[in-house]
């Protein structure tokens, strides 16, 4: 990851943010936004994932890159376009708390430049079923939402399905789930970086592997332990 000096800036890739109690470093528009009513999950998506990640790591500089309106509904060159200006923002850690469920190439080619350049970048996967992008493309760190974790913990899930879980959110909130777990992951890996002043990559991953709050699969059936 690129050594650069200053604040550490988090780009996400989502809904619309109000900025309601939110300082927002910039923000950019990929989609079409007219007339995003108030209650529309996609905005309720965006301010949930945005607010979460801004309470978990405060020290960090906010870009966000709107490519949901009122349904949470984007296309690959949607979120391809997005990631290449987040990256010319010089975020050091992209958020995607969403997973579409076809390969594309110009996502894939999005993300392998991303990745190239030193960019960490997380994306949801889902706790079962079959896998989504962009969270299967090699590099990218894959997270979903573990039970068992309380806001500020993060598992090492080390699974077929995803590598860390974070908190999945309160039910019924309009982001809980993997939406919330991966917001969760990229607050501890941003959170890791600006106490160590470190980062790279690799380092980051390794320790969040040994600070992890759980270790394996969760196991509804049998009663997990804190390792």
């Amino acid at each position: 990851m690129r050594d650069e000096p200053g604040p550490i800036r988090i780009g996400i890739i989502d809904g619309p943010v109000s900025h309601s109690g939110m300082e927002i470093s910039d923000q950019r528009v990929f989609c079409d936004a007219d007339g995003t009513p108030s209650g529309a999950p996609g905005l309720q998506h965006g301010n949930g994932v945005t607010r979460a990640i801004s309470r978990a790591c405060p020290g960090a500089d906010l870009y966000c890159a709107q490519v949901f309106s009122d349904k949470l509904v984007c296309t690959p060159h949607q979120v391809a376009e997005a990631l290449n200006w987040l990256v010319a923002q010089g975020v050091h850690f992209v958020n995607m708390s969403f997973g579409l469920r076809r390969d594309r190439p110009v996502l894939r080619d999005a993300c392998e430049q991303a990745l190239a350049s030193g960019v960490c970048l997380v994306a949801a996967a889902p706790a079962q079923g079959a896998g989504v992008f962009p969270s299967l493309y090699p590099g990218v760190v894959r997270a979903t939402g573990d039970a068992r974790c309380a806001p500020g913990q993060v598992s090492w899930l080390d699974s077929e399905q995803a590598d860390f879980g974070g908190h999945p959110g309160a039910p019924g909130d309009p982001f809980a789930g993997a939406s919330a777990g991966c917001a969760a992951v990229t607050a501890a890996l941003a959170a890791l970086a600006l106490r160590q002043g470190d980062l790279r990559i690799p380092e980051l991953l390794r320790e969040l592997r040994a600070s992890a709050d759980y270790r394996g699969p969760e196991c509804r059936s049998i009663e997990d332990q804190p390792v």
